[in-house]
C-alpha cells in the first residue's frame, strides 16, 4: 500500500495531507527559466461547493483517511479555495497536433497542479511522486478566452471513466474526489461548475516536447527530458542512452495501452498529441466511449467528422503520434535510434493484443492459427451487431453443453461454424471448462462505463442526487465481480442510448 508523506498543515483546525507535504519539483526544476515550461496561477473558488463523491478506494490505496478528505476544510481546498494555504499552483504549457493538424501553443487551460506528493510503498519501501491537480478551478494563461471551468457532466464522465480504466487494469490518471457547486457556467446552456481532483504519475505529454521543438528551443526540450528521466527513471540518469531509453519506453508503453483499449472495446475519441502521456497512461477523458455492439468503424466523438479517431484507427493513430513525438526529440536522439524505437511499436501492440484476445477466449496461449479464429469471430460479431462486452462475458460460461451465447447472433448457423473451430482449439488444452471459466471471468468484465450509464448518473446529479455516481464508482472499480444490486447495468443498453451524442465540448 502507498502511504502519503506525513507532513501536514493546519487549515481551520483540520490537519490536511495536502499542504507542507506537497512539493513542486517541476516548478523547482524550471523556476530559473521563468515561464518557459509553466505559469504560476491563482485559483478561483467555486460558490457553495458540495462533494459529489470521494474515491475511498484511492484514499485507502494511498493511506489517506477518507474522514479527513471529507472535511469542510478539504472541501474548500478541493473547490479551489487556496487562500489560507502556502501553495503555488502552476499550469503547464504544451502544444500539439489536433486531428492531425498542428495547433500551436495550447496548455493547461482549466487545470492547475497544486504540487507533487511523495508516496511510500510500505511493503517495498519504494517512493513515488504523484501530481495533485485541480481541474476546473479557473482561468490560466493558456485558457484561450475560455472560462477555465469544468461542467459537472464532463467531470462525472472523467471521474467515473478514469476509475473504470484502472479497474480494468489499464494505466490511467485517477481522481480523488469530485465537487459540484452553484457557480454557473455557460455552454450551450447554463450549467453548474465542478472541480475534479486528478491524481497522476505525470501530466507531461507528447505535446510538451513538441512545444519546444517547434519553437526551436532544444535546450528546453532537453531539460524537460532530463526532468522526466530523473523523476520516473532515476536509474538512467547519467547514462549516454537515457534519451533513447525514454522514447523506447514511451513507444512500448503506448503500444501496450492501446492494445488494452482495443481488447476492452474502449475508444478515446480525441487522440491528439497533447492528449498522449509520455508515460503511456490514459489521460484526458473527453468524448470517450466503450463499444456497445462491435463496430470497428465506431466514432465516439461527434466532432470527429472524418473518423480520424474511430475505434479501428486507434492503433495507427498511436504510431502517428509517436512519430510526432520522435520528431520533437531529434535534437536529443540520432534518427536511426528513433527509427529503431518506432519499429518496436507494431510488434509490441500485436503481441499484447493477441495475448489479451486469447485470454478473453479462454486460450492458455496464443498460437499463429488463432489469428484466423479471432478475426473470424470479430467479423461475425460486426455482421450480427453483437454486443462486445456482453458476448465475451457470456462466453465465460460456454461449453459443449452450454451454448446460450449463440442467442446473441442473428445468423446462428454462421456462429455454429465458428464454434466448431473454437471447440477444436479448446480440446487442444488440458484445462477443464470450470478452470477456463474462472480465468475468463477475471478477464472479461461484467461492467463497463457505457454512455447511457454515465448519462443516467449525470441527470440525477444535476438534480442534486449523487447516488448513481457513487453506485457506478463502486461497480466500475471491480468490474469483474457480480454486484447483484447493479444487474440492470450488466445487460444490453436501452434503445435510447443510441441517441446520446458526445463531443469535445462535453
Amino acid at each position: 500500500m502507498w502511504q502519503w508523506n506525513k507532513l501536514t498543515n493546519s487549515m481551520n483546525g483540520t490537519n490536511l495531507p495536502f499542504t507542507n507535504g506537497l512539493k513542486n519539483t517541476f516548478l523547482e526544476s524550471f523556476n530559473d527559466q521563468g515561464d518557459l515550461h509553466f505559469a504560476v496561477v491563482a485559483s478561483q473558488p467555486l460558490t457553495k461547493p458540495v462533494f459529489v463523491s470521494i474515491n475511498n478506494l484511492l484514499c485507502e490505496e494511498l493511506g489517506l483517511d477518507p474522514g479527513v478528505i471529507s472535511s469542510e476544510s478539504m472541501l474548500s481546498l478541493m473547490a479551489g479555495d487556496l487562500s489560507e494555504l502556502n501553495l503555488q499552483p502552476i499550469s503547464l504549457v504544451y502544444s500539439g497536433h489536433q486531428f492531425g493538424v498542428w495547433a500551436g501553443q495550447l496548455g493547461d487551460g482549466r487545470a492547475m497542479t497544486l504540487g507533487e506528493l511523495e508516496v511510500k510503498n510500505t511493503n517495498s519501501g519504494e517512493t513515488q511522486l504523484w501530481d495533485i491537480q485541480l481541474k476546473g478551478a479557473g482561468t490560466t494563461p493558456y485558457s484561450r478566452f475560455a472560462d477555465g471551468r469544468a461542467v459537472l457532466r464532463s467531470s462525472i464522465r472523467e471521474y467515473l471513466c478514469s476509475e473504470a480504466m484502472h479497474g480494468l487494469g489499464i494505466a490511467s490518471t485517477r481522481a480523488l474526489c469530485l465537487v459540484d457547486s452553484k457557480t454557473p457556467v455557460y455552454r450551450e446552456e447554463v450549467e453548474s461548475a465542478a472541480t475534479l481532483c486528478r491524481v497522476a504519475r505525470s501530466h507531461i505529454r507528447f505535446g510538451s516536447f513538441e512545444h519546444f521543438h517547434y519553437r526551436n528551443q532544444p535546450d528546453a526540450a532537453k531539460n524537460l527530458a532530463d526532468y522526466v528521466i530523473s523523476r520516473h527513471f532515476s536509474d538512467w540518469v547519467g547514462e549516454d542512452d537515457r534519451y533513447g531509453n525514454l522514447i523506447t519506453h514511451t513507444v512500448t508503453a503506448t503500444a501496450k495501452m492501446i492494445a488494452q483499449w482495443q481488447a476492452v472495446g474502449f475508444s478515446h475519441g480525441v487522440m491528439n498529441t497533447d492528449n498522449m502521456s509520455i508515460l503511456g497512461d490514459t489521460i484526458d477523458y473527453g468524448p470517450f466511449g466503450f463499444l456497445d455492439v462491435y463496430d470497428p468503424d465506431f466514432i465516439c466523438n461527434h466532432s470527429d467528422t472524418n473518423g480520424r479517431y474511430s475505434f479501428k484507427n486507434q492503433p495507427s493513430v498511436g504510431l502517428w503520434n509517436l512519430n510526432a513525438l520522435a520528431t520533437s526529440l531529434m535534437s536529443l536522439i540520432p534518427s536511426e535510434l528513433l527509427v529503431d524505437a518506432l519499429k518496436t511499436y507494431e510488434p509490441t501492440f500485436l503481441r499484447v493484443y493477441r495475448e489479451l484476445m486469447s485470454t478473453k477466449l479462454g486460450l492458455e496461449e496464443y498460437r499463429h492459427s488463432d489469428e484466423t479464429l479471432i478475426n473470424n469471430l470479430l467479423a461475425l460479431m460486426a455482421e450480427n451487431q453483437v454486443d462486445y462486452t456482453l458476448f465475451f462475458r457470456q462466453l465465460c460460461y460456454f461449453s459443449e453443453d452450454q451454448r446460450e451465447v449463440r442467442n446473441l447472433f442473428i445468423d446462428r448457423e454462421a456462429f455454429d461454424v465458428w464454434v466448431e473451430l473454437y471447440l477444436q482449439r479448446l480440446r487442444q488444452q488440458d484445462s477443464s471448462d470450470s478452470e477456463r471459466s474462472a480465468i475468463m471471468l477475471q478477464t472479461n468484465p461484467k461492467y463497463i462505463l457505457r454512455n447511457y450509464m454515465a448519462q443516467a448518473a449525470i441527470e440525477k446529479a444535476q438534480q442534486g442526487d449523487y447516488s448513481e455516481v457513487n453506485l457506478l464508482l463502486e461497480i466500475l472499480q471491480s468490474p469483474f465481480e457480480e454486484h447483484p444490486h447493479a444487474n440492470h447495468y450488466a445487460g444490453l443498453p436501452p434503445d435510447w442510448a443510441e441517441t446520446i451524442s458526445v463531443s469535445c465540448s462535453s
